[in-house]
């Protein structure tokens, strides 16, 4: 794990983190619907397979790999993780769980699995210790789709790295639509940046 400080005099996007962060502090977020037919087509499980395509998008671009570190200092991680939420039936609770990233689908696949044969019957909050902190938040709703989501974090506006929420997957128009949630910080994300993400994603699912 590397983190790089912001050289704070070269970088482009100084003024935009200083308005967004400082002067007129902004998170936002929109939902999207993903096809995934080619996943559900394939048989794949779709919780991995879409932990694994965020991860790879994710870390492909500078600006979802944004964090405060433990110094309080702005930067980015060469590489970050995927901490995930996991249901418990019995209580009617989560835990979160983490994978590292592996950039071979079906190696993630693997060690996801691992992850959850280990971890998945621990409860309280975190189920496997030791998380990094080069991780990005994930979770899944799947007892109902949406088309608005919003998370109200007391202490969001120090936190830069995206946060993904899907919803019930549907059909339509022949179609299998997944709902995502994306909130980003707006000092290190703008519209372009949130679009392109979306897009690449997308084309990824398609494969």
């Amino acid at each position: 794990m590397v983190f790089t400080k912001i050289d704070w005099e070269s970088w482009p996007r100084k003024e935009y983190f200083e308005h967004y962060f400082f002067q007129v502090p902004c998170t936002y977020s929109a939902v999207f619907k993903l096809d995934i037919t080619t996943i559900r087509q394939k048989r794949e499980k779709l919780y991995p397979a879409m932990l694994y395509f965020l991860s790879t998008v994710v870390n492909r671009h500078q600006e979802f790999r944004m964090a405060c570190n433990k110094n309080g200092e702005v930067g980015f991680y060469d590489l970050v993780h995927p901490c995930y939420t996991i249901f418990h039936k019995d209580t009617e609770t989560f835990s979160n769980l983490w994978t590292p990233y592996i950039p071979d689908y079906e190696g993630f696949c693997r060690a996801y699995q691992k992850d959850l044969s280990t971890y998945g019957n621990q409860h309280g909050i975190t189920a496997k210790p030791d998380e990094p902190e080069n991780t990005f938040p994930v979770s899944m709703i799947p007892w109902a789709s949406f088309e608005g989501f919003n998370l109200n974090l007391q202490k969001g506006y120090r936190y830069l790295p995206p946060i993904f929420t899907m919803g019930k997957f549907y059909e339509e128009g022949g179609k299998i639509l997944l709902p995502l949630a994306v909130q980003v910080h707006h000092a290190v994300c703008d519209g372009f940046h949130l679009c392109r993400f979306v897009n690449e994603l997308q084309e990824s699912l398609y494969a």
